[in-house]
């Protein structure tokens, strides 16, 4: 079955940087899309990144120049380095893959806070 495993989340610092890792499992055929989402409490789940197949990438407006999106395709694995981060970047964030369906994974949290 598909799985999706979210690392590399925690407590920062204002202005410091994490780079999230995801890797996928399970999947025996190409990804068509990866992305990132993040969801704070009491909001609603929103894009922060994506890569397609082709490696094309795109961040959102809130993350642009702040954020890099990388896929590494042998190993089904996606990254999301954020740097400059602001308290309003505290989520959780959740790593999406796209087959024929989206896939979730559980999570990572990560807290910006001095």
């Amino acid at each position: 079955q598909v799985q999706l495993v979210e690392s590399g989340g925690g407590l920062v610092q204002p202005g410091g940087s994490l780079r999230l890792s995801c890797a996928a499992s399970g999947i025996r055929v190409s990804i068509n899309a990866m992305g990132w989402y993040r969801q704070a409490p009491g909001k609603e789940r929103e894009l922060v990144a994506s890569i397609s197949s082709g490696g094309s990438t795109n961040c959102a407006e809130s993350v642009k120049g702040r954020c890099t999106i990388s896929r590494d395709s042998a190993k089904n694995t996606v990254h999301l380095q954020m740097n400059s981060l602001k308290p309003e970047d505290t989520a959780v964030y959740y790593c999406k893959a796209t087959i024929r369906f989206n896939y979730w994974g559980q999570g990572t949290q990560v807290t910006v806070s001095s």
